[in-house]
């Protein structure tokens, strides 16, 4: 579910001292019934065992297999224009105990790369030639009680080009890649412990 930017920056997290330049772009909640403050590792595991951001619907997976195609085409994702090249990573922003929080930490089919992962909440980032985005997910009380995952998507475009690209990108977002997240995410945390056969 949408939400107001203040449902991600009213929290207590790490993520606000590292990203003062970023512009908060989406907030989005999914509902962990019967969640507890200290269920976020329960909620990532979860997420990980339904096949992250691997396992998308073929609407979803159809506008990635697009965007892939433009960015190779338009030369957007090329390794100059990516971490490290055009933009610093915000690993470099943070002190070295949050950095070793991702050492070991596997893929999850995404093309993000870990900031650091704590009890609480998560970072990861992508830059191309149109943005430098950080994907933070975190864990807070919900408005009915319990608790809930909360995931922001955080953005310093890239001149013109990434201003264009996000108001393009924003209906796909909204009207098919976020509900397809949340119906999955929604439906591992419901399924959470239970094999896959």
């Amino acid at each position: 579910m949408k939400r107001a930017r203040t449902a991600y920056t009213a929290q207590p997290w790490r993520i606000h001292e590292y990203t003062r330049d970023f512009r908060v772009e989406d907030v989005w909640s999914f509902r962990t019934p019967g969640a507890g403050p200290e269920d976020f590792p329960v909620m990532l595991d979860a997420m990980r065992s339904d096949g992250g951001f691997g396992r998308q619907t073929p609407a979803a997976r159809f506008l990635f297999a697009v965007r892939w195609k433009l960015g190779a085409l338009l030369g957007w994702d090329d390794d100059r224009a990516g971490l490290g090249a055009r933009v610093r990573s915000l690993r470099e922003r943070i002190p070295e105990e949050l950095r070793r929080t991702t050492e070991g930490v596997a893929s999850d089919g995404t093309p993000f790369s870990p900031v650091y992962l704590l009890p609480t909440e998560s970072a990861a980032e992508i830059a191309n030639r149109t943005v430098h985005a950080v994907m933070h997910l975190g864990w807070a009380p919900a408005d009915a009680g319990g608790y809930e995952l909360r995931m922001a998507v955080l953005v310093k475009s890239n001149g013109r080009l990434g201003r264009l690209y996000m108001a393009l990108i924003a209906p796909f977002r909204y009207l098919v890649v976020y509900p397809a997240l949340t119906r999955q995410w929604e439906q591992a945390w419901r399924e959470r412990g239970r094999g896959r056969g």
